[in-house]
């Protein structure tokens, strides 16, 4: 955990503000809103909301999400347990209940994300520059060893390393990988699942990313290997392979360009082939995305619902199984919290009181969003249709 003085420090600021604050009601809306989750302004409640600044009241009924996630960074509220905050509030839709305001932004945020396809060629980088890019270092602290920045499986594990190679393990069976096959992988990462397919199963795996930062490192610890890693698009890829594996990469497609996405897969997947798709879902089809993650971390993302997959893998790919573990992400997500909450005495040297809040406002509210089940976790193992093989679902 961060050092012992800086806890102190913002105990007492926030009990400080909390008594200047605390005589000020909210506006009638927004208590009625948090009502219903269960939450108070000012409360004793370890997921009540403690209010430094009036004008957070404002910038929520005006911003909606962005100004809530905003007026955190800027230390204008506190939470004690801001997981479970958002779970309550996003547990009953909240901002479906902050009245006119919020429906105009939501008409302005469908317009904004919809008229324009936002995951161009041309703009595919840019979320590599915005959050893969953020530092290597960061990533090595909150990730276990095998560098695994996706959702981990928790059905036998007791700590995240052990989680994140059982998801590892679990993709390879599901692939049925053999020894000489070719992988390609899009989206690579840090090189967790080259790295591991290549020593366990002994295949060859082209990886590609769209982050520097991630292929200087993937290259790094996959050398030796049969495994190469290359900064590329999947609209630019060729040639053809026995398997393909997709993990934590389509939620950075796009709707406009999900077709793209799996013709390009249809065309780059041998006949006999397998490809597993492991992405978050959304519980219900969504027309926008949160505006602060999409400021503050995943630029130009949208997450899938079971219906738009359905929808563009119809009449593509055969779905051999679904398979959706998406508590498990909860866990994840808390335990990447804890291994950067205590990383950050070293890191705070190179980023500052705003960067730590951001940081933990986005894996605090990302935890609340999958406990609260609005997120999902899904690995889908798809064929083409003329694949001759029988396929057996693993857990």
């Amino acid at each position: 955990m961060a050092d012992s003085t800086s806890k102190v420090t913002r105990s007492n600021l926030t009990e400080t503000r909390k008594n200047q604050t605390e005589t000020v009601s909210p506006p009638p809306l927004l208590y009625q809103a948090a009502d219903l989750a269960g939450v108070r302004f000012n409360g004793d409640k370890p997921w009540d909301i403690q209010v430094f600044d009036t004008q957070v009241y404002r910038r929520i009924i005006t911003q909606g999400s962005l100004g809530f996630g905003e007026s955190y960074m800027d230390n204008l509220w506190e939470c004690r347990q801001l997981d479970e905050l958002f779970h309550r509030l996003l547990k009953v839709d909240v901002e479906k209940h902050l009245g006119s305001a919020a429906k105009l932004r939501l008409a302005f945020e469908v317009f904004r994300q919809n008229i324009f396809n936002r995951q161009t060629s041309k703009r595919a980088y840019e979320v590599g520059k915005k959050h893969y890019d953020t530092g290597n270092d960061i990533f090595q602290a909150m990730l276990d060893p095998t560098m695994s920045y996706s959702c981990g499986y928790w059905a036998q594990a007791n700590t995240l390393e052990q989680a994140q190679t059982a998801k590892l393990d679990l993709i390879c069976r599901k692939l049925a990988l053999k020894p000489g096959e070719s992988v390609l992988e899009i989206g690579c990462g840090w090189g967790s699942f080259a790295q591991y397919a290549a020593e366990n199963y002994g295949v060859k795996v082209h990886g590609i990313t769209i982050s520097e930062e991630q292929q200087s490192l993937a290259r790094e610890r996959c050398a030796g290997l049969p495994v190469t890693i290359e900064l590329m698009d999947y609209r630019d890829l060729q040639g053809q392979f026995d398997k393909i594996v997709s993990i934590g990469m389509f939620e950075h497609v796009g709707p406009k360009n999900y077709p793209v996405y799996f013709d390009s897969a249809l065309k780059l997947l041998k006949p006999e082939g397998l490809f597993l798709l492991h992405t978050i879902g959304i519980h219900a089809t969504s027309l926008k995305v949160d505006p602060w993650i999409d400021k503050y971390i995943f630029r130009n993302g949208k997450l899938p619902s079971a219906a738009d997959l359905a929808k563009v893998l119809n009449g593509r790919f055969v779905i051999e199984d679904w398979h959706n573990f998406g508590t498990d992400y909860d866990k994840t997500l808390m335990a990447w919290w804890e291994n950067f909450d205590s990383a950050w005495p070293g890191l705070s040297r190179h980023y500052d009181e705003r960067f730590y809040r951001m940081w933990k406002y986005y894996l605090h509210s990302c935890a609340g969003f999958f406990r609260s089940k609005q997120g999902q976790l899904w690995q889908l193992v798809l064929s083409k249709r003329g694949r001759e093989g029988i396929y057996r679902s693993l857990r």
